[in-house]
């Protein structure tokens, strides 16, 4: 909507309401920005009012990935307006569990934070409100990564946690996670605690958040949490060796992508006995900014390509990423490519790991499941098969995966894996780095690689190929025609494939909650899933394709690769036709 449509009467409304936000706005900087769109708003700026509307006609909606947005003043935006809102919408939601007797006599919080800007100013914020609502509140001591705000959620006991972070958003975005404790165990929330938690911030936003009561009588979490974290997290790397081949020790790389993992991990992976790797010095220091990459996310194009440099100088035999909160791992191994290394997919990672937890299972005589999100690669299912253990899909997200009972092992294609659900609910990257590294020593004294590993995955289970397409949009409105018209008029082919049937998730199913997502199944078994994103403006396509025809590994993989292509070109066309 244009400025000239707005109208005055809109234009005098929406001025008002930022006016009022600047009254209530607790920081100097965000206030300051906010007066100078509405001086230039209020002197007739048509581009200035449409910045307060964009700001001002709604709010960043609280769900169950909590909250993320860009950094800047008004309620569509992240601040310490909205921060204090959501703290004391959560403040009150657990004060309304204990009274009603589904919870402590007194909630508690924990409460993390990361290196990005404000993150530790909402997360003091947070624990202010909390205590002056009468929470107990425990502040992490200083920014970690957020699977350390997991881990404390559940070795603290705590009701609830907050973790301030955008993971691998931009730099200009920051977030807040919310995980519950007692029977979630620590997860991130899901239904309908997210709606209840909602509506009790969009209570406290109709008051103002310099009313709300604060107190520094909060906590701050000792460093024996972080020991604890450290020494459970390092047992994950199990026996080691380096007796066989009498090589040279494994070289491996590592960097935090200007993220808080590298202090953490450097200790995990001392205290596992796991060779030191060399880091990326430029991306070592969390730095906000995010300097060096265009897109703190290692699944990225370029985000890796300073690792990768840093690889061939010291012909490492591995690569090792956390992204900026180090919840996800990125892995890279040796290749005949131009850049000498290549990132592995998510669902070749989550495949190793996934077998080797089935391998250990196995010798521990443990019964369990292994579990992946439904746009994750079918691989799973048949290593699951094959050892004796049960297999779960779930929704996308990885609170989703994390709730799944009994469970081994879980992963997402999206560079999610945990590894080890006793110590932590969610999505580890350094538990998973410690996993990957682990099984490369080991594989290393053996004169072996990972790559060596994927080989022997093919000839057991067969090759599993997998693509992902990622259309971003400024117009919201496109991703919701192209899903209305595949439901309108599916298709019957893609390429030259038949398809078997389309199952619509949205209305859900005995085994998954409601879902906005379309799953395609072929004739020769291949598997076309499609999506809005949760978290960002994208329609995603997952592609999955099997092949154990094939006489020889290299068959097996070109077999299953090309038919990936073919439907990823197919559905490119497809969505392109079904956009208009």
């Amino acid at each position: 909507m244009s400025a000239a449509e707005q109208g005055a009467v809109t234009t005098d409304d929406i001025v008002d309401a930022a006016r009022a936000w600047i009254a209530d706005d607790p920081d100097a900087e965000t206030r300051a920005e906010l007066q100078a769109i509405v001086d230039e708003a209020a002197a007739g700026s048509p581009d200035a009012l449409d910045d307060l509307h964009s700001r001002f006609d709604t709010r960043l909606a609280f769900g169950t990935a909590g909250l993320r947005g860009e950094i800047a003043a008004g309620p569509n935006r992240m601040n310490r307006v909205l921060v204090a809102q959501a703290a004391a919408g959560l403040a009150a939601y657990l004060n309304e569990q204990a009274s009603a007797g589904r919870a402590d006599e007194q909630p508690s919080v924990v409460i993390g934070y990361d290196g990005r800007k404000n993150s530790d100013v909402f997360a003091r914020d947070t624990a202010e409100l909390m205590a002056g609502a009468g929470v107990r509140a425990v502040l992490l001591p200083r920014l970690l990564p957020t699977p350390v705000l997991a881990f404390a959620v559940r070795y603290l006991g705590a009701s609830a946690g907050v973790m301030v972070t955008a993971s691998h958003n931009p730099a200009r975005d920051n977030g807040y996670k919310v995980y519950l404790g007692g029977a979630d165990e620590g997860s991130q929330i899901v239904p309908p605690a997210d709606a209840e938690i909602a509506a009790h911030i969009d209570r406290a936003a109709q008051g103002r958040v310099s009313d709300l009561p604060r107190s520094d009588a909060y906590e701050l979490a000792d460093e024996s949490l972080i020991d604890a974290y450290v020494a459970a997290t390092a047992a994950v790397a199990g026996p080691l060796t380096t007796a066989g081949t009498g090589a040279a020790p494994l070289r491996v790389v590592y960097t935090a992508m200007h993220g808080v993992g590298w202090p953490t991990a450097r200790a995990v992976f001392e205290a596992a006995g796991l060779p030191a790797p060399v880091t990326v010095a430029e991306q070592a220091e969390p730095d906000p900014d995010f300097p060096t990459v265009s897109f703190p996310n290692p699944e990225e194009p370029g985000a890796l390509d300073l690792a990768f440099a840093l690889a061939r100088e010291t012909g490492a035999d591995l690569v090792v990423a956390n992204d900026p909160d180090a919840d996800r791992l990125a892995i890279g191994i040796p290749d005949a490519s131009e850049q000498g290394y290549r990132r592995l997919s998510g669902n070749e990672v989550g495949t190793l790991l996934g077998w080797t937890a089935a391998e250990q299972a196995r010798e521990a005589g443990v019964e369990g499941v292994l579990a992946a999100s439904i746009v994750s690669s079918p691989a799973l299912r048949a290593v699951a098969d094959a050892y004796g253990l049960r297999f779960a899909e779930t929704l996308t997200g990885f609170k989703w995966v994390s709730r799944v009972p009994g469970l081994v092992f879980g992963y997402e294609e999206a560079l999610g894996y945990l590894v080890n659900p006793l110590t932590v609910r969610d999505k580890d990257g350094i538990s998973a780095a410690t996993a990957a590294i682990a099984l490369a020593q080991r594989l290393h004294a053996d004169g072996r690689t990972i790559a060596d590993r994927l080989d022997d995955f093919i000839r057991q289970f067969g090759a599993y190929a997998s693509d992902q397409i990622s259309i971003r949009v400024t117009d919201l409105e496109r991703i919701g025609r192209i899903m209305a018209a595949l439901r309108a008029q599916p298709p019957v082919t893609l390429g030259d494939v038949a398809v078997s049937r389309i199952d619509d998730l949205r209305d859900g199913s005995p085994e998954l909650p409601p879902s906005d997502v379309l799953r395609i199944v072929l004739q020769d078994g291949s598997r076309v899933m499609v999506r809005p994103s949760g978290t960002e403006p994208k329609l995603k396509i997952y592609i999955d394709a099997f092949d154990d025809a094939a006489p020889d590994v290299a068959g097996r993989r070109a077999a299953a690769e090309a038919r990936v292509a073919a439907l990823g070109e197919a559905m490119r066309a497809l969505t392109d036709v079904t956009a208009g």
